[in-house]
């Protein structure tokens, strides 16, 4: 369930999750539209934070473009989970690590400056666990993160055809040093003050102007796809969560993925390499909830819905719920930083 939130909660939880303002003093100019003064944004928002509804106010980057990113997943004896989920959180590649069900049972985003890193870190959590995880990075995406909308409806949108003609190598030559230090410092997120981006500024060397310019610049490039508050979604009521997996026919998946993309239950939705034997799907999708019928439910719905817009008679899926979250933070850009 849903826990209590204010009006005011609600409204700094829900109406900044993208857009959030870029000016000298972005919490001042929200407290403007709230109907209130700046120290009861700060006061109101660091207190979200402490009760772990908000991971962070900050960027969301569109992958592999300052630096690449994997899932991967382990299957993990159930007696060695948090022994391993100990191991594999102690990197600091590792932003999210969930418990899933599945014999593939826990699942963990690398990220870091370059593919040899992230299969570095692969290799090593291999070598620690004595288990080899499955490495399935992004090869397209459907959906854009733009935020989730409480109450029920989301914030939804797919890619459009220019969004999905973005060429990344392309977009990464059109990156220069001091975005890098930009997407480092903003690591831990904008920080509850009066003037977070002067503070950040400082750290890297630029005065406050030319630091909203370089975001302003990195968000109409596209490589920060959202800036505002990230929420946690357990925290919130929404614990019935599903990793929908599907076996899409070969040369379909694109298709399938432009219409899972457009329901509305659907949160993410991206394509992924198959690795048989053991990995046999291509498309996952989120799926959030807070009740797990409900989920179900929905999932079901949306399976009689592309298999016939597939044509097809049934298409091999599966629901994988999380269970625990061992961590979850921003991805790590403080080694790409070294270029500034």
């Amino acid at each position: 369930m849903t826990p209590a939130l204010t009006s005011l909660e609600f409204r700094l939880l829900n109406d900044w999750q993208r857009d959030f303002p870029l000016m000298p003093r972005p919490y001042a100019a929200m407290a403007d539209r709230l109907g209130c003064d700046e120290d009861t944004v700060l006061e109101r928002l660091a207190g979200l934070k402490a009760q772990g509804h908000i991971s962070r106010v900050g960027a969301v980057f569109r992958p592999h473009v300052l630096g690449w990113s994997t899932l991967a997943a382990v299957a993990c004896p159930p007696e060695r989970l948090e022994e391993v989920a100990r191991i594999i959180d102690a990197f600091p590649e590792v932003n999210h690590n969930y418990e899933r069900e599945h014999a593939f049972n826990l699942w963990f985003v690398v990220a870091s400056a370059d593919g040899e890193r992230v299969a570095q870190v692969l290799a090593e959590i291999q070598r620690a666990t004595g288990l080899k995880p499955l490495d399935l990075p992004m090869l397209a995406d459907y959906h854009i993160d733009l935020g989730f909308r409480l109450g029920g409806q989301l914030v939804h949108s797919h890619l459009d055809a220019a969004s999905k003609s973005v060429d990344t190598a392309q977009l990464r030559g059109q990156l220069e040093p001091r975005d890098y230090a930009v997407a480092a410092v903003l690591e831990e997120g904008l920080e509850f003050s009066a003037h977070p981006y002067a503070n950040l500024a400082k750290r890297c060397g630029m005065s406050e102007t030319d630091f909203i310019a370089r975001l302003q610049r990195l968000l109409q490039l596209s490589v920060i796809r959202r800036f505002g508050v990230v929420v946690r979604h357990r925290e919130l009521g929404y614990t019935a969560n599903a990793m929908v997996v599907w076996d899409i026919p070969e040369g379909r998946a694109e298709e399938a993925g432009q219409l899972l993309a457009a329901q509305p239950a659907v949160t993410l939705c991206y394509q992924r390499p198959r690795r048989p034997p053991d990995w046999p799907y291509n498309l996952f999708s989120m799926v959030h909830g807070q009740a797990r019928e409900a989920v179900l439910t929905q999932i079901e719905h949306l399976h009689a819905d592309l298999s016939r817009q597939l044509g097809v008679d049934r298409l091999c899926h599966a629901p994988l719920f999380s269970h625990r979250r061992f961590k979850q933070c921003g991805a790590r850009y403080a080694s790409l930083s070294k270029a500034a």
